[in-house]
């Protein structure tokens, strides 16, 4: 199937300060985690490709010996410097590796690897890594959970009225930037990686647990998505706001929520 979406400079226009309040942090098992499963020492450097403001390349970058992210949203870049100076930050379209960035151990995709063309980004790669590297998905529900396997010390966040609310705004059709995403999609991941001479996929997971949010940290996370950043709302975004805010009274009038994260998924690709 075609894939229709082009992207575009506003995907997450103005999402980034909401993306640090809202979106819960990665664990920090996961570093460990990468560091047994890759064998890292702390030489080489990362590359974390769409790293946002950094919410993955700041867990990594003590596993080496330095560390660069690159993200096409100037917003991301700058919370992301604001947040770590001591990273290099670059603001390019992964499509534009390898931008003269040098060699690699790791390039790490967060969630970030859909939105790309993604033949050509994983071509590019290739000839980024130093001998022994490696490329790495990681794959996580960072902005609301997964159905509970046990009780919960506060009321879930409603999601499906979100939801609702959301296209009650903006549509049925879920925005992204100034189009829309389209029904159909393309080749897998798996399909690509492989046509482009990666071998693998070896899997890992970490899990997240439990996490407890306040309502302005799911009101942040709702702002954090492409499909709902602040810019989509234009003038009706305070009207916006204001609903959003009463449904989550709704569900929870002293304002705290708890859910449960799916597990973080490490994705592990060699040439």
């Amino acid at each position: 199937m075609s894939w229709s979406w082009k992207w575009d400079e506003t995907l997450y226009a103005g999402s980034a300060p909401h993306y640090v309040a809202g979106r819960v942090p990665y664990p920090p098992a996961l570093a460990g985690a990468v560091r047994d499963e890759l064998g890292l020492d702390g030489g080489g450097r990362l590359l974390d490709v769409g790293c946002g403001p950094g919410s993955l390349t700041t867990v990594l970058a003590p596993l080496f010996a330095g560390a660069v992210g690159v993200d096409a949203d100037p917003g991301m870049i700058e919370v992301a410097r604001a947040r770590a100076p001591e990273i290099e930050w670059r603001c390019l379209r992964a499509e534009e590796l390898p931008a003269d960035l040098g060699r690699f151990r790791v390039l790490t995709f967060a969630q970030s690897f859909h939105w790309m063309d993604q033949h050509a980004v994983a071509r590019a790669g290739r000839g980024m890594l130093e001998p022994g590297g490696a490329w790495v998905h990681i794959g996580a529900g960072t902005h609301q959970g997964v159905p509970p396997t046990g009780p919960l010390p506060f009321p879930r966040p409603p999601w499906e009225e979100i939801g609702a609310l959301v296209r009650a705004y903006l549509g049925p059709e879920r925005r992204a930037g100034r189009g829309t995403l389209p029904d159909e999609g393309r080749s897998g991941e798996e399909d690509v990686m492989r046509a482009e001479g990666w071998a693998g996929p070896r899997r890992r997971f970490v899990p997240m647990g439990v996490v407890e949010r306040t309502a302005d940290e799911v009101v942040s996370s709702v702002y954090s998505l492409s499909g709902s950043t602040p810019h989509l709302l234009g003038a009706r975004l305070e009207e916006f706001d204001a609903d959003l805010r009463k449904v989550l009274r709704a569900a929870a009038p002293a304002g705290r929520f708890a859910e449960q994260l799916g597990d973080v998924e490490i994705v592990v690709w060699r040439p």
